[in-house]
């Protein structure tokens, strides 16, 4: 069973992480001098704060631009623009530091290393901890996730899916990361695992005070994971708040779409929602006012311009909606 006893994030939580308007390009095919046939957008003005110790959900369709934003956190591409902040505590000018947990623990974890090199991964690449002392280190860090230190010798094909997922959680938190980017870390687990490691989670984040972002498709994982929620379509984010009330009462159309297509025990299968069309648009030519615009049922005079990420009418707390329907007017 998923624990639900999760400490509620204070309103006035500290940012660490500011996004202003990124945008991230990637050039598509090219001609015979080698230049560019076309761009495709995956992400398209994302403005996002991260608030430390929180749990940050990112939901949305395949294609949308989760994974291009985790790369983006990851340090793995820059933005074509736009900026990122880090804001530390400190005075000290660093490095930010920012680890991933993968969907797949199997193809995630180097086969020919024994599991102490693997936890220590991140540290023999940051060179930030003697190598005389990486295997104590590994040690301790195994010892929180669930992992005896004798199996530190082993090597990942000794272990079952949920040990190796305990062990790709260990080498994220070795180095001690401002953020770890969960990218659906329980969908490739058995049901009987998954309760597990997502209460390991939460109880390293209420002991060790980590800051997730939790890039997720089952919903009910981000409702009992998530302290916000952001959802994303075609590279921006259409609505963001507090879980509750983003997936209770859910202000933006498409968010009402993507959460009327989770399947339900017990509720009859809508054919009008079938029949409608529901595929994400191409993201070499991007749609011109609202993007979600040729597919929202509710479109209409004003739909044409260009929406803006504004406070929602009648929301609880800060949550925020690009649609000017359902936005504060003003």
């Amino acid at each position: 069973m998923i624990s639900s006893t999760r400490k509620p994030l204070p309103t006035d939580s500290a940012s660490i992480l500011d996004l202003k308007e990124v945008r991230v390009h990637f050039p598509v095919g090219s001609d015979w001098m080698g230049r560019p046939k076309g761009l495709a957008h995956a992400l398209n003005g994302i403005d996002l704060d991260v608030r430390g110790g929180e749990t940050l959900g990112v939901v949305g369709e395949s294609g949308c631009g989760k994974s291009t934003l985790a790369q983006l956190l990851m340090g793995l591409i820059k933005p074509t623009s736009g900026s990122l902040n880090w804001i530390y505590n400190d005075a000290h000018e660093r490095s930010s530091n920012v680890q991933i947990v993968f969907q797949d623990p199997q193809s995630s974890l180097d086969p020919r290393l024994p599991i102490w090199k693997i936890i220590t991964e991140p540290l023999f690449v940051q060179r930030s901890a003697p190598r005389g002392e990486m295997r104590e280190i590994a040690a301790k860090v195994a010892e929180q996730v669930g992992i005896r230190t004798e199996y530190l010798e082993r090597f990942p094909h000794q272990f079952s899916g949920g040990q190796r997922q305990r062990i790709a959680i260990a080498r994220a938190l070795s180095s001690n990361p401002d953020i770890i980017v969960l990218d659906e870390p329980t969908s490739a687990l058995d049901i009987s695992v998954q309760a597990q490691i997502l209460n390991l989670l939460q109880e390293l984040q209420r002991s060790r005070d980590l800051t997730y972002i939790l890039i997720s498709h089952n919903v009910s994982v981000v409702r009992h994971m998530a302290d916000r929620v952001a959802v994303m379509y075609l590279g921006q984010i259409v609505e963001l708040g507090r879980t509750a009330e983003v997936l209770e009462r859910p202000r933006h159309p498409y968010t009402r779409l993507l959460l009327e297509a989770v399947p339900r025990l017990g509720a009859p299968l809508d054919n009008a929602q079938v029949a409608a069309p529901t595929e994400l648009p191409g993201n070499r030519q991007l749609p011109t006012g609202c993007f979600f615009r040729d597919r929202c049922p509710l479109a209409t005079t004003g739909c044409d311009k260009p929406q803006l990420l504004a406070a929602a009418a009648g929301a609880i707390g800060d949550n925020l909606v690009r649609c000017h329907l359902e936005s504060v007017v003003g």
